[in-house]
This record gives C-alpha cells, structure tokens and sequence, in this order.
C-alpha cells in the first residue's frame, strides 16, 4: 500500500511510519520544515515537505494522488497557542480530507483525542481548551463526509512507555492512558480493516491483543465476527 501520513514527524506519526515501512509499505510524510526530513529517511519514510497551514487544497491533493489511505496525525503540539489549534488540529484537517476527495483517495483515518464531542469542562486550561474544541470540530466535520471511508481514533492520555500490544478500542472506553506504541499499532490494524470505516472509537491500555480488541469492536459496531 501507499500510505501518506500527515504530520509524519509527530511521535505517533514516525512509530506508525516505522511500521509501515517495515512491513514493505510505501509511506510518504508530510512534514512542515526541510530540516525533518533525514528523519523520517531514516525510518524508510519518502519525507515531503507541506506546510498544511500555508498550502491549498490542489498542492495537498497533489501529494495525496495515488495512495491508497491518509492518515491525520498532525497537531499544534506543547508550547502553541489557541490560534494554532484552530489551523492545525482543525483546519489542517479540513484540508487534509478536502484534499483526499478531490485526488480520489477515500480511507482516511483521523487521530484525535477523547473526550472532544463535549464542551470542555469549567476551568479548562484555555489553550487545551481550544485544542479540545478544534479536534471536535474537525471530528464532526470529517464525520459529515459521504465521499471519504472514514476512521476516527480517539486515544487516551498518551505515554512514551514501551507499548504493551494490549489495549481497550471500543466507541466508549472511559478515560485512560495509552502508549504511543500501542496507538501506531491500531492504526495499522485500522488500514488494514476496511470494516472500521465509518467508526469512531476511543482507545486505552487494556488486557486485549490489538488484533483481537479490534475484531471486538467490529462486533460490537454490528459487523459479523
């Protein structure tokens, strides 16, 4: 497969990228600064550089022609303001999926977060606040698609441990962390699983074998074992 992950030098993004490329996929990058590039080299990912909040959509639908999946892993990341929530967690997104429609690529997963259909609560942090806020909108506004095979994966809390392989992947998890590695992993398993298109499921460690957790939720979604 042709994989392009947007945000390909996040930490989710290079573990994901990683796995890809070791299996034999092709993976492509999207990376903001010439600079990361050897990096993502490194992990057998081809790097492009895109600066999704200065690009269009018909130079993204450019880098995004020919693949067979997108993956949104881009984010502001520790240390921006609420004004880079909104063009990154949100309308980075927005273009993103814009960008995959008009180059014909229909799966799409969205890495977003728990908890971010909801109003954050009274006393929220101002700028995770606003981070909350963009990752659900950009949630809703890629869910109203009819012309993209959607996954929306909400992990936990996340954590640079070692992943443990096992995890809780369901439409309603409760609140909890998970690892990095483990969120890469179901990612995987996610491009794998055509079945999971249209879902939206929050994860966190838990005691199920990824594999196994995601067949498990497959059912629970109504799909056959």
């Amino acid at each position: 497969m042709r994989i392009v992950i947007a945000g390909g030098h996040g930490k989710i993004a290079r573990r994901l990228g990683r796995l890809l490329a070791g299996r034999g996929d092709r993976v492509v990058g999207l990376v903001r600064r010439a600079e990361q590039a050897e990096d993502l080299r490194a992990d057998g990912v081809e790097p492009v550089v895109c600066d999704l909040e200065s690009a269009g959509v018909a130079e993204v639908a450019e880098r995004l022609r020919g693949a067979d999946a997108v993956v949104f892993a881009a984010g502001a990341g520790p240390g921006s303001g609420a004004a880079r929530k909104e063009t990154v967690d949100r309308a980075a997104a927005v273009l993103v999926a814009d960008a995959a429609e008009r180059a014909g690529v229909r799966r799409f997963l969205m890495v977003s977060a728990i908890g971010v259909d909801e109003e954050p609560p009274p006393g929220t942090e101002p700028v995770f606040a606003a981070y909350l806020r963009a990752k659900g909108a950009a949630d809703a506004e890629l869910r109203a698609r009819d012309g993209l095979a959607w996954t929306v994966l909400r992990p936990g809390r996340l954590t640079d441990e070692e992943g443990a392989g096992r995890v809780r992947l369901a439409a309603s998890t409760g609140r909890g962390e998970v690892t990095r590695d483990d969120v890469a992993a179901v990612l995987l398993a996610l491009l794998d699983e055509p079945r999971a298109a249209g879902l939206t499921l929050e994860l966190v460690g838990g005691p199920t074998p990824v594999d196994e957790a995601l067949a498990v939720a497959l059912v629970e979604a109504g799909h056959a074992p």
